[in-house]
């Protein structure tokens, strides 16, 4: 149970949050369930409202103390200018996952506001959720929001003739009906039930979305299996193939990294994405789940809209491509830095070698196993287990969760005030 609790619950607080948890969960709840617009938290009743009203569900998760997505939260909710448009879908807003049915609502688990357009019938038209958002809370630019949600009803009226181009959006088979189902979430000692506590403490009854990523990574890594690089660097930015993507369209490029998969097959800045792997594009998160699907060493087809012309180009992913993943700021990263050097976050020192300097070494638990081997707070990794190229945190972790799925000890060297020690690097 120790071990459980360690892994659920690392670091929770990481990311930045109300004062009064409790009360903002609260707060939460009686202003959206006296306004006319969101059903709150009651899944069955929204799809059979949309079947009646032929509309298209409109799903947001939010998780209300995190202050990440603050911004884009309150203008989907309360804005004005966006209300005409929200009034074309059966809006629901959910605060929790515990009964989430995992089968039918699939997106990126580690942001704290993401959205969901999907049919009555289930069939999911598209995903939205922005890192842009998630890093800045006053960010309240809906522009974005607005192009994914016009996109999906184009798709809604279309419906169902389009529907074999749907396919590759549509949810994958995880084992697990719900989040209470995963080993992870079930076997915790705060015993969580499909429904919130409202009578006692709403914030600890809460399963978070990030958690139902941990469990999910926790099911390989606690019977000694290697963590699929797909769970471990899941739903990679567009960035991890060399492109960045306008924040206020649905699928436009503003910028091509040179001698990246998309530079060498072709794509150019103003290149708009009008589907990846056969299926419509609404927004960048949709980019992203169908990254997420490709195999390690993969091709990527897309359909593109250059100058009024559309045409077909196809990216080639050499192996290892999702290490290029950023997975620095994912909360679903912190389980797996006690896994992959027990408890030490670390951050790119410029060089063309290894150079990774501790900036947080943990203190508790198997975050302080780093701390037991001799690591310090500014310590520079320059070589672990043979390896001395230059490499992100997340191509580390991934490179070392391929090669170790049980615990062991590596040899590593570290830069300490201008002398080099050997250390026992922990794989736990």
């Amino acid at each position: 149970m120790k071990l459980v609790l360690t892994l659920l619950f690392p670091l929770i607080t990481l990311a930045d949050t109300v004062k009064d948890r409790e009360g903002a969960v609260r707060s939460d709840r009686e202003k959206m369930t006296n306004q006319d617009r969101w059903i709150y938290n009651d899944t069955d009743k929204a799809f059979a409202q949309a079947a009646r009203e032929k509309k298209p569900v409109l799903v947001v998760l939010r998780c209300v103390p995190c202050l990440a997505c603050a911004g884009l939260d309150g203008s989907i909710t309360e804005a004005p200018a966006l209300a005409p448009l929200l009034d074309k879908f059966v809006c629901l807003r959910l605060i929790n996952t515990n009964a989430l049915d995992l089968n039918r609502f699939q997106f990126d688990y580690d942001l704290s506001l993401a959205a969901l357009v999907l049919n009555s019938d289930g069939t999911t038209y598209g995903r939205f959720g922005s890192w842009k958002h998630q890093k800045d809370p006053a960010e309240s630019s809906i522009a974005g929001f607005k192009a994914a949600l016009t996109s999906a009803l184009a798709l809604h009226q279309n419906y169902p003739s389009n529907k074999a181009t749907l396919t590759d959006k549509q949810p994958r088979p995880l084992g697990f009906k719900t989040p209470l189902d995963i080993p992870l979430i079930a076997n915790n000692q705060r015993n969580f039930k499909p429904e919130l506590d409202w009578q006692g403490k709403v914030v600890q009854s809460c399963v978070h979305c990030h958690q139902i990523g941990d469990g999910l990574k926790s099911t390989f890594h606690e019977l000694g299996k290697t963590v699929p690089l797909r769970l471990s660097h899941p739903m990679p930015a567009p960035e991890t193939i060399g492109i960045s993507l306008a924040g206020d369209q649905r699928a436009t490029i503003s910028e091509v990294q040179p001698d990246s998969p998309a530079a060498q097959a072709g794509l150019k800045p103003g290149d708009e994405i009008i589907t990846a792997s056969k299926a419509p594009l609404i927004s960048p998160a949709d980019l992203a789940w169908s990254l997420h699907h490709l195999k390690d060493e993969d091709t990527l087809p897309l359909t593109i809209k250059r100058n009024g012309s559309i045409s077909p180009i196809t990216l080639t992913l050499p192996k290892d491509w999702r290490l290029k993943s950023d997975i620095s700021r994912r909360v679903g990263t912190w389980p797996m830095r006690a896994w992959i050097g027990g408890g030490m976050k670390l951050e790119s020192v410029p060089g063309d070698h290894l150079g990774l300097r501790a900036v947080h070494v943990g203190q508790y638990n198997q975050h302080a196993a780093a701390k037991r081997a001799g690591f310090k707070k500014g310590d520079i990794l320059v070589e672990v287990d043979g390896i001395k190229e230059n490499l992100t945190e997340s191509e580390l972790m991934g490179r070392l969760l391929q090669r170790y799925s049980k615990p062991t000890k590596l040899k590593a060297m570290v830069l300490r005030n201008g002398k080099r020690l050997t250390l026992d690097f922990p794989i736990q």
